[in-house]
């Protein structure tokens, strides 16, 4: 009689090593970056100057740009909250991904809240001799719900759809803080701390989602699907490179030496750079880090 040799017993699939060691270092990154960016922005004299003079020189550009950044922040809230429902609820419903949908939205809802809290209890900006409004407007609002709800879709999604998906978000995310600039909403920190504070609830959220849904967050890798493709990373690392050198630009235009002239719109221009490479920099690293723990689908389960 033949007796049926049985299976090894199978374990449960894990995200690549090492990688619980990255995202707490995001983590930290992103608090740490959330507590610089007040510092330097709201404690001190430069960091006031240059964040006060972009909001004031967006005034030259109030025209046709300014009444579409109105338009635009109106539909904000609705833009957000129904795309993130629509994905998150289909995604879920399809797919069956209960406990991911649970944590995404969570820390969703926990993003905005904590920007709602800090914009209450962080200290009024203090008087550094800058003409500013002393009311502390540190995160923008609008730019963490933008932010949260592209961050939602983006655990939701397969990993071969993520890096698609954190560019479309992040760019998605980047046009909601530059119109709050552009409309005079927000200074250019406001934007940047917004981008910080969502991640500092994102990552964790996503290193739950992973840990818990690894049987799905498995992939081919770079270039093996078109929301895979490698240029959805390329493209947000080269228009951030780009804002880098208009950043710098503008600034050398401001500083004492050769090339200073009186500014109108420096300010402005190094403000929406700041945005952009904040914005791109932190959709490269959180798709880099995303697409490093989803274990390939030919790595053997450990």
């Amino acid at each position: 009689m033949t007796i049926p040799r049985q299976a090894p017993p199978r374990t449960p699939a894990r995200p690549s090593p090492g990688s619980g060691f990255m995202f707490a270092f995001a983590w930290l990154a992103c608090i740490v970056g959330l507590i610089a960016t007040y510092y330097y922005f709201v404690q001190t004299t430069t960091g006031q100057f240059i964040d006060e003079s972009a909001l004031v020189e967006a005034v030259d550009i109030h025209g046709p740009a300014g009444k579409a950044a109105t338009g635009f922040l109106d539909w904000l809230p609705t833009i957000s909250l129904v795309v993130a429902a629509v994905v998150v609820l289909f995604v879920t419903v399809i797919r069956r991904r209960w406990s991911a949908a649970g944590i995404a939205v969570t820390a969703c809802i926990g993003a905005n809240i904590a920007t709602q809290v800090l914009k209450e209890v962080l200290p009024a900006r203090p008087d550094k001799g800058v003409m500013t409004l002393e009311l502390n407007s540190l995160p923008s609002g609008h730019t963490t719900l933008a932010a949260s709800a592209a961050a939602a879709v983006f655990l939701m999604a397969s990993p071969r759809w993520r890096p698609l998906a954190g560019f479309v978000g992040g760019t998605f995310a980047i046009a909601s803080g530059v119109s709050t600039l552009i409309n005079q909403w927000h200074r250019p920190a406001d934007v940047v701390a917004a981008f910080l504070l969502v991640g500092a609830f994102m990552i964790p959220a996503g290193w739950l989602i992973i840990r818990n849904g690894a049987a799905w967050n498995v992939w081919d890798g770079f270039d093996r699907h078109v929301g895979s493709a490698k240029i959805w990373l390329t493209l947000p690392a080269v228009i951030g490179l780009a804002s880098a050198g208009v950043a710098v630009y503008s600034l050398a235009k401001i500083a004492p030496g050769p090339l200073q002239d009186d500014s109108t719109t420096n300010y402005f221009m190094a403000g929406i750079s700041l945005i952009v490479i904040a914005g791109y920099l932190a959709t490269v690293a959180t798709t880099s880090l995303f697409a490093y723990a989803a274990r390939r689908r030919d790595a053997p389960r450990r």
